[in-house]
């Protein structure tokens, strides 16, 4: 069966699944809101990174790795990194700098491809500043007292992403009601800052350093990478409001532009245990210590059990579920070594589950189609269940049982493999006496330390040859 053609995404601004279609298909644009790096990120950030993984591999495949830019940004100014860093007596600098590692090692376990373009904010103030500079001169920000800001009233069709009036806005809105604000509803783009916080100097018309607000940075990091309009725009549903309206404000009135990006894709929320997650209920749980429990690959394939678009609710359970299947595909990871076959080519139906939307669940039910043909002994099913896994990002060799050669324990552990080979020239002296209970003992005695014995009859000889290696 012929793979689908179109790729189906669903469009928060327009409300419906439209095909997509790239502005230039020799370099599709896609930007994903990131981390503000301040603490270990939680699971419900780990979300979008393995959400948007999918797609960037997708569009990859789809339309050549060389041809597709993914931006993900690094947040490392911000108010709550400020009093992070002032609660622990560390800079700032240093506080980024060790999170946004932690940040890192967490998600490479989860099987996530590093973006193209990893910006960071304090990396692109310059173009923040020319941004703020351009929206005064247009008419659509003012300065006061210190400040820059967007006038909201500036822009009629305001709240197209979040399909909410200005006074519904404005009702839901935790904003700063400052006596400096023409509207209500305008926010900051730039700010004083505080002694000791981190300071630049500002935009045209105002005198004292200061900082950027949030939402300017990523217009800036967008447009910087990725031009003033560009294909898919991702992140969290928490973020439709007042985040990405914000930056679409930004944006398209800095330019005046129809639309900042074309495709906006946002994921729903992860709750835990049926409940809403959060410190005081004792229920946050970071990507750091799931890992302590759980496989990468555990998680990544529990996360996708679910539509994207779809509440998520993290349970042991379900991760008890997910760690079981792994382990029954690991079968056949076993059988061939986890190796892709060169050439192997994902199956149709899970790439068409893809291009669909992301229907990731729809993707591995097709996968354990495939996984039943492939241990029915299908040698064309098992390549190409190990590529359309390689495709979702599940790293097949993670679920097999890695070993060790005995030539290779000979040289990182060579007592026990001095051990070994007397123990097994002992069973063959046992064989060969027809003392099997003695066989067999020795053979379990070397299954309890992780060795495993592979009898084979040698063509020449006849006689029967014992190898050994070490499962890991």
């Amino acid at each position: 069966m012929a793979e689908a053609h179109f790729l189906m995404l669903y469009n928060t601004l327009t409300r419906r699944k439209e095909e997509f279609l790239p502005l230039d298909a020799k370099n599709v644009r896609m930007y994903v809101c990131g981390p503000t790096v301040y603490d270990y990120a939680h699971i419900g950030n780990a979300r979008p990174v393995i959400v948007f993984d999918v797609l960037f591999r997708l569009l990859r495949r789809m339309y050549g790795e060389k041809h597709v830019t993914y931006v993900r940004n690094i947040t490392d100014v911000d108010d709550k990194i400020n009093a992070r860093a002032a609660e622990e007596g560390v800079s700032i600098r240093e506080l980024t700098e060790r999170t946004a590692k932690q940040f890192h090692e967490d998600i490479k376990a989860l099987g996530v491809l590093p973006p193209t373009v990893e910006p960071r904010a304090t990396e692109h103030i310059e173009e923040m500043k020319a941004l703020i500079e351009a929206l005064i001169a247009n008419g659509h920000a003012y300065v006061a007292e210190g400040h820059a800001l967007f006038h909201v009233p500036s822009m009629p069709d305001y709240g197209k992403l979040s399909n909410r009036s200005l006074d519904e806005m404005a009702a839901g809105a935790r904003v700063e009601v400052a006596p400096y604000k023409k509207d209500p509803m305008d926010f900051v783009l730039w700010k004083p800052s505080k002694p000791g916080e981190p300071s630049w100097p500002s935009p045209a018309g105002i005198e004292e350093p200061g900082r950027p607000g949030w939402h300017i940075e990523c217009s800036a990091m967008a447009e910087k990478h990725l031009g003033p309009v560009f294909d898919i725009h991702g992140g969290g549903i928490d973020l439709v409001f007042p985040h990405h309206e914000n930056e679409i404000a930004q944006s398209r009135c800095a330019h005046d532009t129809k639309v900042m990006a074309r495709y906006w894709l946002h994921n729903g929320f992860l709750q835990v245990e049926g409940e809403k997650m959060s410190k005081s209920l004792g229920n946050f749980i970071t990507i750091h210590d799931l890992l302590k429990d759980w496989p990468g690959e555990v998680v990544r394939f529990n996360m996708l059990r679910t539509h994207y678009r779809q509440p998520i609710d993290w349970t042991k359970k379900s991760l008890e579920e997910s760690k079981a299947t792994l382990d029954r595909w690991g079968e056949i990871a076993d059988r061939t070594g986890g190796s892709l076959v060169k050439g192997a080519l994902p199956d149709s139906g899970v790439i068409d589950a893809l291009k669909d939307d992301l229907n990731t669940p729809l993707a591995i039910a097709r996968l354990h189609e495939l996984a039943k043909e492939a241990k029915a002994g299908s040698d064309p099913a098992c390549e190409m269940w190990l590529a359309s896994a390689a495709l979702m990002g599940f790293d097949v060799n993670r679920w097999h049982s890695p070993v060790q050669s005995a030539d290779l324990v000979e040289i990182t552990d060579p007592d026990l493999a001095v051990r070994v080979k007397s123990l097994v020239a002992q069973r063959g002296e046992a064989r060969k006496t027809k003392n099997f209970k003695e066989a067999d003992r020795i053979r379990d005695e070397l299954a309890a330390s992780g060795v495993l014995l592979k009898d084979a009859k040698d063509p020449a000889t006849g006689e029967i040859v014992t190898t050994w290696e070490l499962a890991r």
